[in-house]
């Protein structure tokens, strides 16, 4: 069967892996499956019940939802219908940019989680063309449009009854270049744009993602990042649906804070055999991780560096790995396996092969301490606007640092500022062209044709291909250090490792704009900071106390510099000379951090103008400045 709408791609996977798992949500305490068969009946009775209620074609519905079995019933249910889905974020907290999207969308229905749904009472007089909510989960209360999912469902059956060749007929007829997705922007420098993306835009991006890395039908994850986004779309949805293979999801606690506490149980629970990841979340794992080393002893602390040391030069770059006088580290390599790295994966459920790392770029650093682990976190890189994948590292051809080789039937060039394609190894923006490649901006034909020239679509990131096929990622084109002279530079390595390698440094950015030094902002980890001063008799309320936390955080900067641990490993012209201690995280809640977890720094930057301001006066240079001082007596554990 053709498979370049979506509807054909669950029809197709239903006709091959019929009686295996698609899904499995954890309800009264364990994990519950529902087949391919099960799932795609579940999806027709939401489709028409959708119908029922007069959904037609080009219709706009949007979702919000955390991750679980009914956000896929209800993005295929729409789809089915010839309908839009509009995914939207769940940490959307902001009214004002909800309500953005729903109208500028032109969104005719909702579909919303009870967790979700207090958010679209608030705002739903202001939206006219907003006709009903479709709610998820049981309500003590309803509103006139309000319609349970169960409701949905049963007017669904009710309608397949009596008009089951006309539903068939429907879907049938939806098109490859029909809209699926209108995907928002995180608006970090003016209004959202809406990313208009194809049924073969995601099913080309399928196929691509399938050439690199083919996936079993016996593969299962646990889907942890949020699935409005391209990433878990394509990388977790629909590439392990077209290999009838299964996915889980993360158990929604009362809180986020809670959800994000059941992810370590739930993937003991679920044992997946690879994980879709981001940096904060290969961090956080690591943070964990060396936390157990640690409270073991000593002994332990010592053995595991030596281990990591020794797996660091058997494995070198990946694509070395064990050749040549590296062979004779491989009994070594066995032994701290058997003896250590197997009872760390023990704690990610023991099946775990690997991950995949998308978002922001993933410093070599955190690739080679997972690699060392017996479970690499493989960089890809990709864009929503490509559906997303561009390029990824898979198991059979893979080197650290890199962002992989190219998917198929994509084609990648590096060009300069005036469009001109550059030789293998020079720097430039990265260009594509694909059937991935999104349809354009909804409603905003300017923007589209500032973004996608000739079919090209120019991404606004700067990379360079290597001469073995590989592409490596610099980072975004407006995120670059740009010095005084004119040079510029990617922060976001420097910003991953010094997180990676220091227990009191939780998130840091860089910042220049063409000014003669580099600064940076600096989250604290309270924690770790409070913990250390208690161990040394100091309050972090006295000038004693918050001096010796100042220092010490300039220390773990200074350990890049001449002379530092890792000395040499980043230029120094591009290490921050003056710090600002910040007294809050960049969160998604502030809107500093989008759904994907990155940075979103021109709204750092507008935030903390003044204080970035100070830092390049003289007095800002000494880090147990009064502005730090304060910052510091104010922290509480």
């Amino acid at each position: 069967m053709d498979q370049r709408t979506l509807p054909r791609l669950l029809e197709s996977s239903t006709e091959k892996y019929g009686n295996n798992v698609l899904m499995w949500e954890k309800k009264d305490k364990a994990y519950q499956p529902l087949t391919y068969r099960e799932m795609r009946e579940r999806i027709h009775q939401f489709a028409a019940g959708l119908l029922s209620l007069g959904v037609a074609k080009g219709d706009r519905l949007a979702l919000i939802s955390e991750g679980r079995t009914d956000w896929v019933t209800a993005e295929l249910g729409i789809l089915y219908t010839g309908a839009i889905n509009v995914p939207i974020s769940v940490k959307l907290d902001e009214l004002s940019e909800l309500k953005f999207r729903l109208a500028h969308s032109g969104a005719r229905m909702v579909v919303v989680s009870s967790g979700q749904v207090e958010k679209i009472q608030k705002i739903k007089k202001d939206l006219p063309e907003l006709e009903k909510i479709i709610l998820l989960d049981e309500s003590e209360t309803y509103d006139r449009d309000w319609i349970t999912l169960q409701n949905l469902l049963d007017k669904g059956k009710h309608y397949l009854d009596a008009n089951r060749s006309q539903f068939e007929a429907g879907w049938q007829n939806i098109t490859e270049n029909d809209l699926a997705n209108i995907c928002y922007t995180s608006g970090t420098t003016a209004d959202p744009k809406g990313i208009m993306l194809t049924h073969r835009n995601y099913t080309a991006n399928v196929e691509q993602a399938n050439s690199v890395l083919p996936i079993p039908e016996w593969y299962l994850s646990l889907l942890i990042l949020p699935w409005d986004h391209a990433f878990a779309h394509v990388a977790g949805i629909y590439t392990l649906m077209s290999n009838g293979a299964s996915m889980a999801s993360v158990q929604v606690g009362k809180t986020p804070m809670e959800t994000l506490k059941n992810i370590p149980l739930n993937i003991k629970e679920t044992r997946p055999t690879f994980l879709l990841s981001v940096p904060s979340l290969a961090q956080n794992f690591r943070k964990n991780i060396e936390k157990g080393i640690r409270a073991k002893g000593p002994r332990t602390v010592k053995l595991f560096e030596k281990a990591l040391a020794t797996a660091y030069k058997y494995n070198g770059l990946g694509i070395d790995r064990g050749k040549g006088s590296r062979m004779l580290l491989k009994p070594m390599m066995l032994l701290y396996d058997k003896i250590l790295f197997s009872k760390i994966r023990e704690n990610f459920g023991g099946r775990l092969l690997f991950f995949i790392g998308g978002g922001a770029l993933l410093d070599i650093d955190m690739q080679r301490f997972y690699y060392a682990l017996g479970i690499p976190m493989f960089q890809g890189y990709g864009l929503s606007e490509a559906a997303p994948i561009i390029s990824a590292n898979v198991p059979k051809r893979h080197k650290l640092g890199s962002s992989g080789i190219v998917v198929a039937n994509l084609a990648v060039k590096i060009c300069d500022e005036s469009g001109r394609e550059l030789p293998i190894g020079a720097k430039g923006e990265i260009v594509c062209k694909g059937e991935n490649v999104m349809a354009g901006y909804w409603r905003n034909e300017k923007a589209t044709g500032e973004t996608i020239r000739d079919g090209w679509l120019y991404t606004g990131d700067l990379g360079y291909m290597d001469p073995d096929g590989f592409l490596y990622v610099l980072g975004r084109a407006k995120s670059l250090l740009i010095s005084n002279d004119g040079e510029k530079y990617s922060p976001e390595g420097i910003e991953e490792n010094i997180i990676a390698n220091s227990a009191y440094i939780d998130q840091i950015m860089l910042y220049n704009n063409q000014s003669p030094y580099t600064v940076a902002l600096l989250v604290p980890n309270r924690e770790a900071l409070l913990r250390m001063l208690k161990s040394e008799n100091l309050s972090h309320q006295s000038e004693a106390g918050q001096r010796r936390a100042l220092q010490l955080l300039q220390k773990e900067i200074d350990q890049y510099k001449e002379g530092g641990a890792y000395s040499g490993m980043f230029p120094g012209k591009w290490l921050p000379a003056a710090v600002g201690v910040l007294g809050e995280p960049f969160t998604e809640q502030n809107r500093m951090l989008n759904s994907t977890l990155k940075m979103v720094r021109g709204k750092i930057v507008e935030y903390y103008k003044t204080r970035l301001d100070y830092l390049f006066t003289p007095e800002a240079k000494d880090i147990c400045n009064k502005q730090n001082m304060i910052i510091l007596s104010r922290m509480e554990q």
